[in-house]
């Protein structure tokens, strides 16, 4: 061990559920979200969508039309969720079916 592997601190990471309020925050009209990039929702139809949520950057995937999940999220000050296919807990599947809805409408209006 050296002294450089002591001043060496691993970033902290996300929780599900704290991309989760982010998420509900912008359903309820608490912050403001905005696609990243040129192309609208409707566009990239079956791929990442990538969306500014006042400084939160995160990435959402497009099945054919619908939000099926994120794919990863980084807060303004460098914590990150990533998915993880073996972790069953994903920030979409613990918002209601009615903010889930709410949330793929502006979207969809992005």
């Amino acid at each position: 061990m050296t002294i450089d592997d002591c001043d060496h601190v691993p970033p902290v990471a996300l929780t599900a559920r704290e991309v989760c309020q982010v998420l509900r925050e912008v359903v309820f009209g608490r912050r403001t979200m905005a696609k990243v990039g040129n192309q609208n929702w409707g566009e990239v139809y079956a791929c990442h969508f990538d969306v500014d949520i006042e400084g939160w950057r995160v990435t959402l995937y497009n099945d054919c039309d619908e939000l099926d999940y994120c794919e990863h999220c980084v807060s303004p000050d460098g914590k990150r969720w990533d998915f993880d296919p073996g972790d069953r807990t994903d920030p979409i599947a613990l918002l209601s079916t009615w903010e889930h809805q709410c949330l793929e409408r502006m979207l969809k209006a992005l």
